[in-house]
């Protein structure tokens, strides 16, 4: 759940993910329908691509968030 606002992963709700937010305990590793062991869906190359590409912009705006927070605590 990268905001933390209950929509999960691509917005399908808590629960849907690879089992590392707070809807799973909060730690370790989940069988959800993600990348990760368990249940899997068989997507088209489209689906994938979009999918990734979604990934990929949420993991840029963890990052950015990260940076940021990590730049007010160093002070600069």
């Amino acid at each position: 759940m990268p905001r933390f606002d209950g929509t999960g992963p691509r917005g399908f709700g808590s629960g849907t993910g690879r089992g590392f937010g707070p809807c799973c305990g909060g730690a370790g590793w989940g069988y959800g329908q993600g990348r990760g062991l368990g249940w899997r869906r068989f997507y088209s190359k489209n689906e994938e691509t979009d999918m990734l590409k979604d990934d990929v912009k949420e993991l840029e705006q963890e990052l950015k968030a990260a940076k940021e927070r990590l730049a007010e605590l160093e002070g600069k």
